[in-house]
């Protein structure tokens, strides 16, 4: 772990304690139509004002010193009292048109507002708030549409005593990014609503979840497929109605496929009862034959799957133990089944396989690297990334990176959530339910959520190469509702995850859904 201070700090304590950042002075310092010392290597250690840049506010808790992303330096914001101060840059003499800036940070987080912006370039000001990450360094993006030939770099902390940041290795160049995903898990929605769930607006005023979460952004919903459930949801007959809805709202659909009557994950890829003792090649005719069917049957009635998961979280494989990764000949054989299925009722329809652990660069590494000499057939990657379970937000980003670029297929978040609150509704216990499981700088809080989905976001949206697709929340709707527990088999089980869903305990869309309307 490194230390954020210097020795030096206490010669430069804030001398402006309490100044708000109001507008720039009138005169800039500097001006340029390229970036200057964006990786603040010109003036070493000890700059109070690195050259190329200006400062405003609380001047001395900005400052250079050693331990660079890149180089050897690198910029932090720190002080031993509460301060505000912005480092900027102004460029001129811009060619208009879509411009991205990319810097890379770190953060102890517990600032007000900590964040890298880009401002009077001719539009809206386009703002990215860095993500808590105290140790690994994080690349974050912002786009804006120059319009005016100039544009501010403006890095930003309002900041409470002794918190910090680090930013380096700023570049600024033509091109745009932004998500394409916005989307969630509905799947509990359905049996939710027959035993009595109720949805309502942030106003308190009741409507239709599908309504309310469209209204709020969300463009994408993800749909979950069981083969004979013991409670009959999540069967095809509820997922072509759902996908009606879905559809009618303006929607994308994924449709996910667990090839079971139950949870399919890591832990557990059971067969569909009614495949038990089939032969693999046997096997392989169920998968297409049920792929096909339900898709074909959503294309008839008009609500064709805009992407399809063959399996789910299926990091050791599916229908076990035929389809295990340790028969990867014939796991390999059962994902082009699926995947063939699916091109055979839409050529259009994505195919995307997904696994869990989204911060497990080796055993991403080597299941893709697997299925890849296994002449496995895909288009696009998804991730399931929980931060409490699946390693630090840099090592999230190291491997939707390394994914992206190792085999050229555009990524995305399957899965990620987070608790707004850790009691429980019901009395079931919540998987999530103390404070040291939480990850670090994210309380259980709305706004904890709220930080969390928008940092994810932006790590997705920062993929190289416009790979990053977007989002899916789990499970955005599965509220506690009397009956409508985990466990298909058992009508008395419980929900361990209402304090993750995206309704409150009062059944009130949360504030936090505007993380949907992230670029």
């Amino acid at each position: 772990m490194f230390h954020p201070r210097r020795t030096l700090r206490t010669l430069l304590l804030p001398l402006a304690a309490g100044l708000a950042l109001t507008a720039l002075p009138a005169t800039s310092a500097h001006a340029a139509s390229t970036l200057t010392n964006g990786g603040f290597e010109a003036d070493g250690a000890g700059a109070a004002t690195p050259g190329g840049w200006s400062e405003y506010g609380d001047t001395g808790a900005s400052y250079t010193e050693a331990g660079g992303h890149g180089g050897g330096y690198r910029l932090s914001h720190w002080a031993s009292t509460a301060y505000k101060v912005e480092t900027y840059q102004y460029l001129s003499g811009l060619t208009n048109g879509t411009h991205k800036l990319t810097a890379w940070v770190r953060s102890g987080g517990g600032q007000k507002s900590a964040y890298i912006a880009l401002k009077n370039c001719g539009g809206a000001e386009q703002r990215t708030d860095l993500p808590v990450s105290a140790s690994g360094w994080i690349r974050i993006v912002v786009p804006v549409n120059v319009t005016t030939n100039q544009c501010t770099i403006s890095i930003n902390s309002d900041a409470n005593a002794g918190n910090w940041i680090n930013v380096d290795d700023l570049t600024f160049t033509s091109g745009t990014s932004g998500t394409s995903i916005k989307g969630a898990d509905i799947s509990s929605l359905p049996k939710s609503e027959a035993k009595g769930g109720v949805y309502r607006h942030g106003s308190g005023t009741a409507g239709d979840a599908l309504s309310i979460l469209k209204s709020s952004g969300m463009n994408y919903a993800r749909l979950k497929v069981w083969v004979n459930p013991a409670d009959g949801y999540n069967n095809k007959a509820h997922v072509l109605a759902l996908a009606k809805r879905v559809k009618a709202q303006g929607m994308k659909l994924l449709v996910d496929f667990h090839y079971s009557d139950f949870w399919a994950d890591p832990g557990r890829q059971d067969k569909p009862a009614a495949w038990a003792g089939h032969s693999y090649s046997r096997l392989k005719t169920d998968v297409y034959n049920h792929t096909y069917d339900v898709l074909n049957a959503l294309k008839a009635q008009g609500t064709t799957a805009d992407m399809v998961q063959v399996g789910n979280e299926i990091n050791g494989g599916m229908l076990w133990n035929e389809g295990s990764t340790s028969n990867w000949s014939q796991l390999a054989g059962l994902l082009n089944s699926g995947h063939d299925a699916v091109k055979a009722v839409d050529s259009n329809t994505t195919v995307a396989l997904h696994l869990a652990k989204g911060g497990d660069l080796a055993g991403t590494r080597w299941w893709f690297d697997s299925a890849r000499s296994n002449g496995v057939k895909f288009d696009a990657i998804g991730l399931s990334y929980y931060g409490y379970w699946h390693g630090t937000l840099a090592d999230f980003q190291t491997t939707l990176d390394d994914a992206a670029s190792r085999y050229g297929k555009p990524v995305f978040v399957a899965e990620t959530a987070y608790p707004f609150r850790l009691d429980s509704e019901d009395s079931h216990e919540n998987i999530i339910d103390t404070g040291a499981e939480l990850v670090s700088g994210y309380p259980a809080t709305v706004a904890g959520q709220t930080r969390w989905m928008n940092d994810v976001a932006s790590i997705v949206e920062a993929v190289p190469n416009g790979r990053g697709l977007g989002i899916f929340y789990w499970e955005a709707t599965w509220t506690a509702v009397n009956g409508n527990g985990w466990d298909p088999t058992d009508p008395s089980s419980g929900n361990a995850w209402e304090n993750q869903a995206l309704f409150g305990y009062d059944d009130r869309a949360l504030s936090s859904m505007s993380w949907f309307r992230h670029r």
